[in-house]
This record gives C-alpha cells, structure tokens and sequence, in this order.
C-alpha cells in the first residue's frame, strides 16, 4: 500500500476532498469576483538563513526530501546526521559570502594560516553552538519524536591531523573567526587520516581512517580555482622581451590541487571565515592511447602517482619513498596555497608593493617553509620583479612558528631529493643562503664557524635546514611557551636569536572555551554561566569569579556533583569501548595524548606496575583507588612507542585479572583517539598526566585542557606546564622531576641509568617483573629493547625521574582523600587558568605580529519581499 504524504512532524495527513468542478468564465460585463481580505498577513522566514525552531524544521525535512530522497518514514540516524548538517551549513554560507563581502569592501589586510594538519574533530555539534540554534536544533529533534545525540554521533573526525599542531591550528580557526579576524586556513584535504588504531594482543594496528566514505557535508568543492603543481624537469636560462636574464622551469611533471572549501564559525557574531584544502588530482587522468591498447595499468599510472600525494596524512617515511611522497605533499600544498594568495591579491592589487601590507602568512611549523622560496619564484619567474624587490616582499610577508625542540624534528631535506623534485627552489635556496651567509660575514667578520653553523645547507650530508630557511625568511619567529620561547633562543636556534633578537617572541598556546568547555563538557558549562555570566566563552579572564566560591562548602558540592556525573559519563565509554567495569569512586589518573618517548607514558606504567606490587605485598593494606586511562596513536614506523604501547596493554591485561586488586587498580587503553573522545574522556579527569622531559614538550594543549575542566596535575616544569602552575599556585600543581638545566647538566657529567637501577629496590623490582615476563607470558623478551634503552641510554631520563614520580604520587594519594580540599583545588584550577584561552593568543598574533584589524559582519534582519 503506498505511503500516505507526510505533515511536518512525520505523520500522514488526511485525504484532501476532491476539488470543486471548474466554474463557466464570467461574461465580460460581468463585475469581477469579489476576495475575502486576509485577516492576518503570514509571515514566512526563509528556510535557508532562518534561526527559529518551525523554520529549522521545516528546513531540515526539505533537505532530507530533496537531498537525500527520503521522508521521515525511511531515514536512518545517518540521514538525520546529514539533513540537520545541510540544514546548519545553509546558515553558514550566508554569513560565509557576507564575510568574503565584508573583507573585500574594507580591502582588508589578510592572515593566511598555513599548517600541514588541522584537527577539526566533528563540526555540526561546534557550528550549532557558535551560531546559537543548538538549542533549537534539539527542539526540532524532539518534536520530530527521534535522538539529536543519535545524529550527532554518526558524524566521524575529520582526519586532517595527528595531535597537538594539528588541534591547536584548529582552535586558532575558532579563534579568528570568533575575534572577526580576516583569517583562512590552508592546508592538504587527506583521503585517509593518520589511520585508524586497533588494539590487538596488546598491539598496535593501523588501518586506514577512511573519514570520508559517508561524504563530507561541510565541503564546497572549487575546481575553478584549481591550480598546476609542478615536479621534476629543468630550469633554462633566457632574456625576456626587455633583454633581462630569467629563468624558466620546463619539462616538469604537473599536478591539478583542486580547492575544497571548509566554512568556520566564528561564537555569537556573523563571521564564517574559510578554511581551504588541496586535493591532488592527475593533468590528465586517462591515457587513452595505452588504455586502447590493452596497458590498463600503465593507461592510469599517472592518476595513481599524482593523488597519491594527497592520499594519507604523514605516510611512513622509514623507506626513500615515503621521504619523497612527504616532501612533495609539502610543496604540494604550499604551492597551490601561494599562488591561491597571489590570485586573490592580484584581484584587488596591480602591483606587488602592498603585498606585505596586505598579506601575512603563518607557518605552523616548519612543514610549509618550501613557501617561502615558492613565493619568491612567482615573484621572479612569473611576475618578474628584481631579486631585491622578490626579496623584501617575501621576508615581509611570513611569520614562522616553531613547535619541537627536539633536534631530529627539526626538518632536514636531502638535497639530492630537491635536485630531483624540485630543482628551481634549490636554485633559489643557493642563492638565498650565499647572500645571507654574506650578510653574516659582513656583520662578524672571522666568524667560519658561525657560517657553518647559520647555513641553510648542512655538509654531511648535504641537507637543507628547513628551521633555518624559515628563520631566514620571516620577519618574525615565535615559540608557543615561555620555556620553550627561552629554550628555542638559547639551545636550539642560538645564533640567530643573537643575530636577528628582534624576530624572535613568545605566543603561549591557547585552547578554544567553544569546543573544550561549553561543548563537551555542558553541565560546567551550566554552572560558570550562573557565577561568571554567559560572556566567560568568548572573555575567558571572566572565570576568575570561581575564586570567590573556592572555600564555600554549598558551592563545592555542586562542583563535586558535576566531576562525579562527568566520571559517570567516562565509566560508560569505558564500559562500551573495552567492557571494563571502573568506579567512578576510585580516581580516574588520565594520560591521553600522541606516544613519544618524551612524553614518558612508560613513567607512568612503570609506577602502576610499583602500585601493583604494593597491593600484592600487603592487600588489606589502605590504599587509594585508581583508574589509569590511556588513549593516543603512536607513528606506525615508531617501534619504541608502539612498544609502549604493549607494555601498557600486557600490565593491564594481568592487573585488571588479579582477583587481589579487585576495584582498586584498573588500567585502560581507550583504542582510536580523537577529537571527539577527548570531549568525553577530559571532564572526567581527576589526575591530568604531564610528566614529559623536562625541555622537550614545546608547549602541549592538553594540560590546559584538563585544567579547565577541573583536573589537578601531575607534572613536570615543561612547556606550559610552568606557566600553568604559575597561574594555579604551587599549592595546586603537584610538581615533580628534574629541570630542564638539570636534564642538561646531569647529561653533561655522564647520566648513568643502571646506578639508579642498583639503588632502588622499588624501581629494581619493577624492571625485573618486566624482563621476567610478568605481563608477557606468552611473548618471552618482547619487552627487552625498551628494558635495553632504559638501562643503556635512557635518552629522556625516565630512571632519574622515577622516585621523584612515586613520591609525588603519594602526595596526590593523600590530597585526594580530602575531598573538600582537594574540589577546592579543582575550582581554583577551574578559575586561574582563564589565561590559556585561543582568543588570547590569537589576539596576541594579531596585535603584535600579523597587524591585522577584526572586521566585524553586519547582517540584515529578514523582512518579507
């Protein structure tokens, strides 16, 4: 029987009565028909910008009919997914195109935020709450009879990015736009993420994160502004019609970067901002000559070898290959962006002296630096302006952030590979270094070494030093903590701190309140509202009013309550993802970020198994409960970390076994982490883990995360840990481990590991459960290169740091059997951290570096044509 047609709610309306017969035409001196005047005029908002719950409504059951094909008696929770995305993605656009008008009208200067990741996490959730209908949009649902969480949770993670660069570019986006900022992102649109993590044995699988099977309801594709990406062939000399010496790239192999466009939602105002992403796509993606012939293989050889470029996010680069496709998604991606920039400059501009007037591009990282001596290309090669002109313009026009203070992160090209892929910036990169190594010369005379050790072209082996490159050729170089500003300038990049002092400053990371507290975590969210006034999400200086409420008893109560339903809410995801029972009564210790070895995640397994063994030696012993939470991928080529990864599998596996621990010690492994599980797993957070090395963590994001939900932490003084417990107080940070001057220093006099091995019964007795296999029965020794590298080098001082981490931890034990005083604690960790906001550092970025003025977007109220 066929379906009956659909009202609004989803139910079938009744038969319409058949029509009246057709009356005779009137005569043509009869007097026309008389109408009933309308009583009332109705007003109807347009279904494509309108805000309210009956044009939402109606909204979303035209986008499910006319988009999808389907009514309301087949959708599926994934059909709702995509009619309410397409639904809030129309009030998007609006505001997108006003936004584009906007900044063209004021002939706007423009921030152009380049970064090989951008961590978006899920989008619907965030864009419902920054234009302010996620509350109507959950009135719809429940007048609809159906679940918005429902829907809400078929959309999957972008997977454009890995960790911390990647979430932190993101929370900037959020930030530019909430602040009105005329910013764009750029970036590379990844077939398949970083990958999709299993556990399995305790192991490690990666398989591909295909995020974009079910399609992409926020992208707008843009093949008219698609671009030549060029590789490979050579560079020939000519004189141009005036008689001047050129130079021209020929016989290169081309690639078509095709623009997908991304809208971002600036809180409670009207700016979308953009951020645009390159997909890589062959000239020509048939040969039909070969195919004719029967070479089906070889007839698509060249589609294959050019998208593979923009296929997965950060391939393996343990083999030749795998360095090569890094490097050409680099420039890739960069090359596309630049000359997008240039396009856009040129459409308001007709020469380039205002270029840096009005152009200033951010290199997250040394990932996109291949843009500088890209630019400098179109400047010569295409436009033909001087060297000295191409070059004012370009050092002008850049600023780079600097994120690692680890030396093997500092990126190295061999210059072989450019030579190959990219032989006219190799040129350039020559010409570049010579001049400023004369510059060098010129300002220390007698100074070789300091020549050697400026040079943007190592020795042995002949590599290009991208930091030095990017150093060169912005006019500004900033860190993201003070530590790290410090270190950067004295340790890593000394030399040209002392050479150009001027460039170098600090920008201490920031998170976005959108996302980290009013997003996923609603019921603080509820609660700051009520104390701080709803302005603390876009003032985030506006926590401090929880100080007040800090000792009263009433107030901390609430707070505990809102912890406790939070951990309630943890303890099913755990449920769900892993089938392991945890109370929320025991403390839930959280370690949730990328594997590393700096970041020491097997410090902390090393004291769970210290914690076992204690309950063993006396199990009606007192004894704090703990759940430890881990999530977070390591690289699939990182053996070591991958390793650690086991160990805390196998000691989780054996302890949450032990009918002796019972509910007093719990470890878990969280598969596949994300965005979206962090939303879930940070308000739960009694204990946030931040026990890197002391000197290596440029700045970490996560910390100020945990922090702003309510969590205490355990850590080290590195990256913005220190700034963290400066703000807190010393009296609610539980600090421990050695310096970063003191990591150096006991390095220096000859860190020996194996002593501490000797003189610690406890730390003894922990390493030889391991090398025993306690925790790997059935994998004899597998555990034996990470005991090796312990006792052998030990790079990340994981020995020297461990009776410091136990007694710490004891310390942690005891505070937290103070409930009050331990809520106390949180609420002041809640209040003080109001500092780490993205709005804050990208004002900053704004002010002092980029120049850049906030355009704000006036839209028009709806009146009915």
């Amino acid at each position: 029987m066929a379906r009956k047609p659909p009202t609004e709610s989803g139910k079938s309306v009744p038969k319409k009565p058949a029509a009246p017969a057709r009356k005779a035409p009137a005569a043509a001196n009869s007097k026309p028909e008389q109408r009933e005047t309308p009583v009332t005029q109705i007003l109807i908002e347009d279904d494509r910008t309108g805000m309210t719950v009956p044009v939402l409504k109606r909204a979303l059951l035209d986008n499910l009919a006319y988009l999808q094909a389907k009514d309301t008696n087949t959708w599926t929770a994934l059909d709702r997914f995509k009619a309410i995305a397409t639904t809030v993605r129309d009030r998007l656009v609006r505001r997108w195109i006003e936004t584009q008008k906007a900044y063209y009208d004021k002939d706007a200067k423009r921030v152009y935020y380049l970064s090989a990741e951008f961590l978006l996490g899920r989008s619907l959730a965030n864009n419902m709450i920054n234009l302010g209908i996620y509350d109507e949009c959950r009135e719809v649902f429940q007048e609809l009879g159906v679940d918005l969480a429902e829907a809400l949770d078929q959309e999957p993670d972008a997977g454009l990015g890995n960790g911390g660069l990647g979430r932190l570019a993101a929370c900037y986006l959020d930030s530019m736009a909430s602040l009105a900022i005329p910013g764009m992102g750029y970036g590379i649109r990844y077939e398949f993420g970083i990958f999709e993590q299993k556990i399995q044995g305790g192991y490690q699988v990666e398989s591909p994160d295909n995020w974009l099977r079910l399609g992409n309801p926020w992208e707008i594709t843009r093949p008219e502004y698609s671009v030549r990406v060029q590789f490979g062939g050579r560079t020939e000399a000519y004189l141009d019609v005036d008689g001047n010496f050129r130079i021209r790239w020929v016989d290169s192999n081309d690639v078509l970067a095709v623009p997908y466009d991304t809208p971002i939602a600036g809180y409670g105002n009207n700016t979308v901002n953009n951020l645009r992403l390159w997909r890589a796509r062959a000239q020509q993606e048939l040969d039909f000559s070969e195919f004719d012939q029967g070479d089906y293989e070889i007839a698509v050889q060249a589609k294959t070898l050019s998208e593979n470029i923009s296929k997965v996010l950060y391939p393996n680069d343990n083999s030749m290959q795998g360095k090569e496709l890094r490097l050409k998604q680099q420039y890739f991606f960069v090359s596309a962006t630049v000359q997008d920039i240039v396009r856009r400059y040129l459409k308001t501009n007709k020469t380039f002296k205002d270029f840096p007037n009005k152009v200033t591009m951010q290199l997250n990282d040394t990932h996109p630096t291949l843009a500088i001596p890209e630019l400098l290309r179109l400047l010569l090669d295409v436009h033909r302006l001087t060297w000295n002109e191409a070059w004012d313009i370009t050092w002008r026009s850049f600023g780079y952030t600097n994120h690692t203070l680890l030396p093997e992160a500092l990126e190295k090209w061999p210059v072989s590979f450019l030579e190959r892929l990219l032989p006219r910036h190799l040129e350039l990169i020559y010409e570049i270094n010579s001049r400023f190594l004369e510059e060098v010369r010129r300002r220390n005379p007698g100074r070789d070494d300091l020549q050697r050790k400026l040079s943007l072209v190592e020795e042995q082996p002949r590599m290009i030093r991208m930091a030095h490159l990017a150093v060169v050729g912005s006019y500004s170089v900033n860190g993201v903590a003070e530590l790290h500003t410090k270190l950067l300038g004295s340790r890593v990049l000394p030399e040209f701190a002392e050479l150009y002092p001027e460039r170098f400053n600090n920008k201490t990371n920031g998170v976005t309140p959108r996302r980290w507290i009013k997003q996923s975590n609603p019921p603080l969210a509820a609660l700051l509202d009520e104390v701080c006034g709803p302005g603390w999400v876009t003032d985030l200086d506006k926590l401090k009013a929880l100080e007040s409420k800090a000792d009263d008893a009433t107030f901390q109560k609430r707070f505990a309550a809102i912890k406790l339903e939070n951990k309630t809410r943890l303890a099913s995801v755990i449920k769900d993802h892993t089938g392991i029972e945890v109370s929320t009564d025991s403390m839930f210790d959280v370690q949730i970020k990328r594997f590393h070895e700096y970041k020491r995640q097997h410090l902390n397994a090393l004291h769970i198994v210290y914690l076992y063994n204690r309950i063993k030696r006396n199990p009606d012993a007192p004894f704090v409960p703990r759940t430890f939470v881990f999530a977070g991928k390591s690289a699939p080529g990182y053996a070591m970390a991958k390793l650690v990864i086991k160990l805390i599998n196998s000691i989780g596996s054996v302890i949450n076994a032990d009918p002796v621990v019972r509910d007093r010690l719990k470890v878990v492994f969280l598969e596949n982490y994300s965005v979206s599980l962090a939303e879930q797993i940070i308000p739960g957070a009694d204990l946030s883990e931040q026990i890197s090395t002391a000197g290596y963590e440029a700045s970490g994001t996560g910390n100020m995360k945990f922090a702003l939900n309510g969590a205490l932490t355990i850590g080290t003084l590195d990256g913005a840990n220190v700034e963290i417990r400066q703000r807190v107080g010393d009296q609610n940070f539980f600090l421990f481990g050695l310096k970063a001057e003191e990591v150096v220093d006991l390095k220096a006099r000859g860190y020996k590991p194996y002593t501490y091995y000797e003189s610690d019964p406890n730390l003894r007795q922990v390493l030889d459960m391991i090398a025993r296999n306690r925790f790997s029965p059935g994998e004899p020794g597998v555990f034996n290169p990470l005991l090796a590298e312990l006792l052998g080098a030990d790079r990340f001082m994981v020995l020297a740091d461990f009776a410091a981490y136990v007694t710490c931890q004891e310390r942690v034990e005891r505070a937290f059997t103070e409930k009050a005083d331990w809520t106390r604690k949180a609420i002041r960790n809640v209040a003080r951290t109001g500092y780490f906001s993205s709005d804050r550092a990208v004002r900053e970025y704004a002010e002092e570096i980029w120049e850049v003025d906030s355009i704000p977007v006036h839209l028009e109220e709806y009146h009915q044509a």
